[in-house]
């Protein structure tokens, strides 16, 4: 380990443009990408901000750590697929779940209600071909100037990513899993 000096001096100098609504992008094959976004929705929603979740690859039905956690403390989270695609029957089905769920999602980025909306796992259907990039970019671009918008998941679109105002790759260095240790509810449900 190598030992630092702590700065002395702050190490940047204070942004002078408009507060608006951002476009968050938390991409790669690391573990916390999902967990940063509900990090973002827990200090938005603490501040009194409406806050909206969706999962592209949950079902509405799913009851993991955090949907129990958004019930007790009034953050809407909302499933909107069929689970992973190794795990559906009928991927044209999944496909169409993916797009109704986005005209869900796309009416809460676009309707000005919410200050931030959550857009989790959705790259997979992006890069599925099972929702329109171009349709998802123009919504991003015309959404309410207010609202913030945080989209996750493993490859997401370099067309996202280059009109994210903050995009943030985790890297994976280590996983349990490759060491033979399953899933464990409380860490990764």
């Amino acid at each position: 380990m190598h030992i630092e000096t702590p700065p002395a001096v702050k190490p940047y100098e204070k942004a002078e443009g408009e507060r608006r609504g951002i476009v968050i992008v938390n991409t790669g094959d690391g573990k916390g990408k999902s967990t940063a976004a509900f990090g973002l929705a827990l200090r938005a929603h603490g501040r009194g901000k409406a806050v909206k979740i969706f999962q592209f690859m949950k079902v509405p039905t799913a009851r993991f750590g955090e949907h129990r956690m958004f019930e007790q403390i009034g953050i809407p989270i909302e499933g909107l697929g069929d689970g992973f695609s190794w795990k559906s029957q009928d991927l044209e089905h999944s496909a169409a779940l993916a797009r109704a769920g986005w005209q869900k999602a796309r009416a809460a980025v676009l309707g000005g209600a919410f200050f931030m909306v959550v857009l989790d796992e959705i790259s997979y259907p992006l890069i599925y071909g099972w929702l329109p990039l171009e349709e998802v970019l123009q919504d991003l671009r015309n959404r309410p100037s207010h609202v913030h918008v945080v989209l996750t998941g493993r490859r997401c679109p370099p067309e996202i990513m280059a009109l994210a105002d903050t995009v943030t790759e985790m890297t994976l260095v280590k996983h349990a899993f490759q060491a033979g240790i399953p899933a464990q509810r409380g860490i990764e449900d």
